[in-house]
This record gives C-alpha cells, sequence and structure tokens, in this order.
C-alpha cells in the first residue's frame, strides 16, 4: 500500500475495515480494460486520481463509484473511459445480485421488505412459475459479458429508472432486465423469449421505458401513450378527466388530451347563471396533478401535452402558460402545449386575413370536423356573428412564434393532415396527438387511445463487408416484423389503466414502430446529413420498416383476424399511406404481393409506424436520439440520472485514425461549442461529414421527414433547431413544413443561447490555432436577436432553396 492511499474499506454487514489496495484495483481495473484503447485509456493515470479522492473511510460500492465517475470524467480524452466506467458499476452489480437468472428472479418474486404486510411482489407469480419450470435454457441463454456494452450514460439511466430495486438498491442486471421483459411479454412461448432476449442484448431492437419498467411485474403497465378526450364541459367531465390523467400517470404513461370543447372566459353558464373561469384555472388542476402523480413511482415525472385548436377564445392566454414572466394565477408551466391547426388558420395567416375566436359552447361542431366541412362550419359560424372576437390572422402568429421563441411550446400539428393521411379516419375526427407529437390516433369520451412503442436500433444493421459498410435492409426487415410481433403481443397480455383504453387498444389494436440511432447509420457509410445518398438510405429504410410491419401485421390477421374497426378504413379499400401522398414505393420490396395478401386476410393493426423521442432508451444503447442530427459533436447532457460528458465516438475514431486527436484538438472543439467547421488542421470531408444540426438548413430536416413520410402512418417527434431564431426564419421554417405536408410540423423549437458560456474548465495554456470567427459567427455568439421582426413574411414561400431565411 503507498503512501497517499491510507484509506480503509468498509464492510457494514461484518463491521470491519480493511486497507485500501492500489494493487488490487489496478489488476481489476486492468481487467475490465481489455479491447478499450490503450493509447488512452491509462489505468496509472485513472488511479491517480482516484486516491487523490479518497475519503479517510468508505464502502466497496463508494470506491466503485468514486472510480466510475473517475473514468466517465475523462469521456473527453477517449470515449472508451466512459466504458471503463461503466463496466466498473457493471460488474460490481454483477457481484451483488444471484449469479443465475432463475436464482434472481426467486429471489425478487420472495423479497418482502420489513413491516409491509400487504406489499405487492416485485415479480408476478406467473412469471416466476414460468422461470422456475425453465431455468436450466433461461439460466444458460444470459450473456452476462453483454453488460460490458454500455456506456456509462446508458448504464446510469438504466440504474437509475429501470432496473428494479430492493431497499432503494439495484437487485437485476441490464441482461436480467431484457430477459424479464421478453418474459413478461412472451410468458411461456420460450422461443420468443430467448429471441426477443438476443435481439435487445445486441442492440437490435428495445421496448418503450413503460414496458421496460413494468413487464414481468405484478403491475404489467407496458404502454407508452394515451390520448385522452375532455370528457365533457362541465364539472363531471372535466374532473372526470382528471381522475383518468392521474391513473395514466400512476401507470408510468405520457398524455395527450383536447381541450378545445371547453368553453372561454366569460362566457355563460346555464347551471349556475354565472360565467366561466375558461381554461386557464381548470389547466392549473392539470399542472398540479401532473406535479404531484409522477409516471410509475417516481421513475418520470407526469407529463401531460395540452391540445387546442387556434379558434378557441383562450388562445392567448393559453400560448402564456409556460412563460416564466407574468402574473403566477396565470401560469401553469409544468405541462406542455401544443396546437391542433386547421389549414384555414395557416392561408388566413398567409394572406394576412382576419382571423375569428369562437367558444364552442356558442359554436358546436368545429372540433368533430376538418378540411372543407371544417371551413364551411367556421365561414358560417363567422357569417352569423357567433365569434367572440376578431382578430388579424398574423397577430395570433406573432404570439404563436413568441411563445415558442421563449418557451420551445407549443408543439405544431396539423389537423387536416393528420386526418387526411389517417388509416383510422373511418372511425371519426382525430382531435389531437400524445405527449410527444408522433401518434396520432382517434380518441372519444367513451375511448382513450393508446399506443405501444419500440425501436429498431438502425446503427446496429451496418454491416462491415469486403468491399465497405453496408445496410442490411434483409435483417432490418426480419427483426422489424419480429418487433411488430411482440409490440401486437403487448396488447394483449399489457394492464390497462382504465377500462375506456383497453376497449379502444383492442378494438383498434395500433402500434408504433420507431427507430433510433439514424445519425449513427449516416457516420458509419460515411453520408453527410441531407446528401443524395442520405436522402436515399432514408426513403429505404423506412420503406422497409412499413413493408415489414404490414407484411407482419397482415401474417398475424391470418392467425386472428383483423382487428375489430377494419371494415372501413382506408388499408380495407386497398389506399396505403404512400397513396395519401400521392407517391410510389421504390422496387426494394414486392408490394404488390403484400397488397394482395392484405386483400384476402386484412391486417391486425390500424397503424403501424410512428418515430418517437427515444430519449432513454437511446441513452442505454449509446446510439443518437430517433431520426435527429447530432446536436454537437462534445456536451454535457443534464438528465434524471445525473449530468454525463457525451463525445462523438465517430469523430474522436476518425481523427484517432488521422493522428490528430489530442488535448489541444479536444479544446479548440470545446472552445468552438462542439463545432469541427472553422478547424481547418481537420479536413473537409470530415467537418461535413459532423456537422452539428446547428450547421445545417432546416429544410434539410423537414424535406428528410416529408422523404420517408408516405412510409410512416402515424407521425414523427420533428424537432427543429434555430440558433438565432427570428419571426421571419421561423414563419419560414414553419409554412415550408406545413406546404410539405407533415403532420407534425414541429415538436419542440430548440433554440441556443445569444452569449455562450466561459470556458471554464478549458486549460489556461490553451491557444486558439483557429481563424478568428468571421463577422457574422461573432454576431451569432454576441448578438441577441429581436423577437418582435416585422418581417413575418419575409420567406419566398414557393422558393425555398433561394430563401436566406430558410438556408441560414
Amino acid at each position: 500500500m503507498t503512501a497517499d492511499s491510507k484509506a480503509l474499506i468498509r464492510d457494514p454487514q461484518k463491521g470491519t475495515e480493511t486497507p485500501f489496495d492500489r494493487d488490487k484495483l489496478r489488476q481489476y481495473l486492468e481487467s475490465l480494460s481489455q479491447g478499450l484503447n490503450p493509447d488512452f485509456v491509462k489505468v496509472d493515470s485513472i488511479l491517480n486520481k482516484v486516491v487523490s479522492g479518497l475519503p479517510d473511510s468508505l464502502t466497496v460500492r463508494e470506491l466503485m463509484d468514486l472510480t466510475s465517475e473517475v473514468c466517465a470524467s475523462l469521456t473527453t480524452v477517449h470515449y472508451d473511459h466512459s466504458t471503463l466506467g461503466a463496466r466498473v458499476l457493471a460488474c460490481h452489480l454483477q457481484k451483488q445480485v444471484c449469479p443465475s437468472f432463475s436464482a434472481n428472479i426467486d429471489r425478487m418474486r420472495n423479497y418482502v421488505p420489513n413491516g409491509y404486510r400487504r406489499f405487492k411482489k416485485l415479480i408476478s407469480k406467473d412469471v416466476h412459475e414460468i422461470v422456475m419450470k425453465h431455468r436450466e435454457v433461461l439460466d444458460k441463454a444470459i450473456e452476462s459479458k453483454r453488460d460490458f456494452d454500455m456506456d456509462y450514460f446508458g448504464f446510469k439511466t438504466m440504474e437509475r429508472s429501470y432496473l428494479l430495486k430492493i431497499d432503494g438498491v439495484a437487485c437485476e442486471t441490464p441482461q436480467y432486465l431484457f430477459m424479464r421483459v421478453a418474459l413478461g411479454i412472451h410468458k411461456d412461448n420460450i422461443a420468443r423469449i430467448l429471441e426477443t432476449y438476443e435481439l435487445m442484448s445486441l442492440k437490435y431492437f428495445i421496448h418503450a421505458s413503460p414496458t421496460l419498467f413494468n413487464s414481468g411485474t405484478e403491475t404489467p403497465n407496458l404502454s407508452s401513450c394515451f390520448l385522452l378526450a375532455m370528457e365533457g364541459d362541465s364539472i363531471d367531465g372535466i374532473f372526470r378527466t382528471v381522475h383518468k390523467s392521474a391513473l395514466i400517470s400512476k401507470a408510468a404513461g405520457g398524455i395527450g388530451f383536447h381541450a378545445s370543447n371547453i368553453r372561454a372566459a366569460g362566457t355563460y353558464i346555464s347551471g349556475t347563471n354565472g360565467t366561466s373561469n375558461g381554461l386557464v384555472p381548470m389547466l392549473q388542476v392539470f399542472n398540479s396533478t401532473a406535479k404531484y402523480v409522477d409516471q410509475g413511482g417516481n421513475k418520470r415525472p407526469g407529463a401531460f401535452c395540452v391540445y387546442i385548436e387556434p379558434w378557441h377564445a383562450d388562445i392567448f392566454e393559453f400560448l402564456d402558460l409556460r412563460k416564466n414572466h407574468g402574473k403566477e394565477e396565470s401560469r401553469a408551466r409544468d405541462l406542455f402545449y401544443a396546437l391542433w391547426i386547421p389549414d384555414l388558420f395557416m392561408e388566413k395567416v398567409e394572406q394576412d386575413s382576419e382571423w375569428c375566436l369562437f367558444s364552442q359552447d356558442e359554436c358546436p361542431g368545429l372540433t368533430d370536423c376538418y378540411g372543407t366541412e371544417f371551413a364551411k362550419l367556421y365561414c358560417k359560424y363567422e357569417m352569423e356573428g357567433r365569434y367572440t372576437r376578431k382578430i388579424r390572422a398574423q397577430k395570433l402568429w406573432h404570439a404563436i412564434l413568441t411563445a415558442q421563441t421563449e418557451t420551445g411550446n407549443p408543439f405544431m400539428l396539423y389537423k387536416d393532415a393528420c386526418n387526411r393521411k389517417s388509416n383510422q379516419q373511418n372511425l371519426g375526427t382525430i382531435k389531437s396527438s400524445n405527449l410527444c407529437c408522433e401518434i396520432v390516433e382517434y380518441s372519444s369520451d367513451k375511448e382513450t387511445a393508446v399506443c405501444n412503442l419500440g425501436s429498431l436500433a438502425l446503427p446496429t444493421f451496418v454491416k462491415q463487408t469486403e468491399s465497405g459498410p453496408k445496410f442490411d435492409f434483409k435483417q432490418l426487415h426480419e427483426v422489424c416484423k419480429f418487433l411488430t410481433r411482440n409490440l401486437d403481443t403487448v396488447i394483449d397480455v399489457g394492464l390497462y389503466p382504465i377500462p375506456e383504453a383497453e376497449k379502444s387498444n383492442k378494438r383498434h389494436r395500433p402500434v408504433a414502430v420507431g427507430v433510433q440511432g439514424l445519425a449513427d447509420v449516416f457516420f458509419k457509410l460515411r453520408y453527410p446529413f441531407g446528401s443524395p445518398e442520405s436522402r436515399e438510405l432514408n426513403i429505404q429504410i423506412f420503406e422497409t420498416i412499413y413493408h415489414a410491419s404490414l407484411e407482419m401485421s397482415n401474417e398475424l390477421a391470418v392467425e386472428n383476424g383483423p382487428y375489430e374497426s377494419y371494415e372501413g378504413s382506408p388499408i380495407s379499400k386497398g389506399v396505403y399511406q404512400f397513396d395519401f401522398w400521392k407517391t410510389k414505393p421504390t422496387n426494394l420490396w414486392d408490394w404488390d404481393k403484400l397488397k394482395s395478401q392484405i386483400g384476402k386476410h386484412g391486417v391486425r393493426n390500424s397503424l403501424l409506424v410512428a418515430l418517437m423521442p427515444t430519449a432513454s432508451t437511446s441513452q442505454i444503447f449509446g446510439f443518437t436520439e430517433c431520426f435527429e442530427p447530432i446536436t454537437s459533436n462534445i456536451y454535457s447532457r443534464r438528465v434524471l440520472s445525473g449530468e454525463f460528458q457525451v463525445v462523438n465516438k465517430y469523430l474522436v475514431d476518425d481523427l484517432v485514425r488521422l493522428n490528430l486527436w489530442d488535448n489541444d484538438l479536444k479544446n479548440e472543439i470545446v472552445q468552438m461549442d462542439g463545432s469541427v467547421q472553422t478547424i481547418e488542421r481537420i479536413p473537409r470531408e470530415i467537418r461535413d461529414l459532423y456537422k452539428t444540426v446547428w450547421e445545417m438548413p432546416q429544410r434539410v430536416i423537414i424535406d428528410m421527414a416529408a422523404d420517408r413520410s408516405p412510409f410512416i402512418d402515424q407521425s414523427q417527434s420533428m424537432n427543429l433547431f434555430l440558433r438565432n431564431p427570428t419571426m421571419s426564419k421561423l414563419t419560414s421554417m414553419h409554412f415550408y413544413a406545413w406546404k410539405k405536408g407533415l403532420k407534425t410540423g414541429i415538436y419542440y423549437l430548440r433554440t441556443q443561447a445569444a452569449a455562450s458560456a466561459i470556458k471554464f474548465t478549458l486549460n489556461p495554456s490553451y491557444k486558439r490555432s483557429v481563424s478568428e470567427p468571421t463577422d457574422s459567427l461573432k454576431k451569432q455568439k454576441s448578438g441577441a436577436f429581436n423577437i418582435y421582426d416585422t418581417q413575418v413574411l419575409a420567406c419566398k414561400l414557393d422558393d425555398p432553396e433561394n430563401c436566406e431565411s430558410c438556408s441560414s
């Protein structure tokens, strides 16, 4: 033991203390460093940092935490440090749980905390019995070494929210979790259990968070997204909806509900001979509910998104609800807000016409129709003078953009596109989306729409061949079919928080196959985001997913019959998503054969594809989120499980290969906020490949979304990014997305601060070795934008290629 390491290691159970052994920790780290880059991962350097931070006394767990944190702090030196930090924690966790999966399930099933007589068991009785019956084959299938393939960010995310716990300590490993999820879905179908485990363990796909949380437990609330209808414009209707929201949030569901049918402030209430307080006080009740009833017992904050249409007379107050200034009694900042926008409003804004605001108690039916029928009813009420007031449409548009600039909300979805291009249009008018703006389903006071989600990990389908990396469409097709079957099975085995949700989900059986890691695919194949090659691959990937999910849904219909409300749906008439977009598929798959089979047997699921955010699940696998470009090549990210350093591993690999990666270059990239565009010693093709989302026109993201839309029968959680938002830029962007026919015009508006934080963490001796920023860059760094830009329609809306706002 060296003189600088006199710490004592406590064993609380035995009540003993032993001296810290530096050599023992060195051997431990060296054994876990196999396969990591030895040029950057220096065990002795890590040890020195650990020893310098040792207290006088600590437990083994505390030592492992300290060691892993030291490793993670070196992530920007090389990302292998993050992997080593995760391995330290994973190895320690493996030693704390039972050595076999079946023994660990038995332990969790029989665990009862002291003082709890009515404790609900961690593992359900049926799953426990299946594991005991097939313990040998299940134990043999577990590949514990795959726990070492995670990075520190992914492992801590899983440990914080996903792994089951005993006395606050994780009592299962990631591999045990994947097997538990497979068992919870497939029960005693051992073949499908093993294949589900293998595909998740090898990072081919992953189920959504509620399924990971609850599968195999006594409360299998497996569904992610719920679309509620406000039951009625009455005390009973409102508070029944509040109650439903609380039950859904308790079951780990995210909620979207439409509130346009609630009368506006100041309107007459016949039952009391009084006047309504409108939306704001009512939404404050929902706000308090979201704060109090979090998702799944402190796994995630409660999350409700409120949808209204822009003709509602309380629209201006609605837009202010999330702002950081103003009267506290007029705010509800824990909710999310979205607009369900008819085409008529966009046309009025474009024409700078007048726009009417209504209250549905005086003007019924506006929420129940869309397209031409909506326009006729709107004009009828306008001619009859039933509006509460008239305003310039651009005045409301200005308020919408101001709210987005300040808060990132409201989200914007286009009511007519969502209804015209939906396979559920035979059920009635769709009135909202979900929390994340990708689920577009019919809901009513009698049916609460539900969707079960899973995401395909696209980078895993890039295979190395003799001629270089290739994307394996055949394997994507096969795995997508398997995931589709899994999601359909979840519908039948899951527990529902309210009966209206179960009724809807089993009648229409919608599922959502999504993706993660599209940007990783482009990095692996050397395609800059938005290049012709990336756009072609983008189309081919999502055509493959749509074809595969339809093919499996057809096979399920052969086995079990089509879903209950199939007759009268567009697909029952031979109309597919790409037909709504007036496009044709490529020759990648045999669509004629599939159409023939669907014509004979139908499909089991009304909806199949939706691109969700995948925030947490992509962290687990270590891929970029959903279909988005990277936001930075080096950054810190703060989430529920902590604050983490993230570095673009593909860029690091390229720079290591070119013998360019060192501390000075890392500091230059940090100084440039994660950008490599002005660092001239990095080759141009590398800089082009690793452009961040802030360095590309937003029409690239919109174009890519529109390209894949003919193969997405729900929608996409599409964030848009502007470094310096102005009214003209925002207007150009939104109108471009609307005219492209997108269902979701925008999820979050992401902006950058007008001034950058000082980089205190840079080495003081660091000297900039690149040229000084251009005048425009200096302006971006220091100049505040004017949100009151009067050029509201400055964009050449019909010629965005030549528009300065669209291309900036």
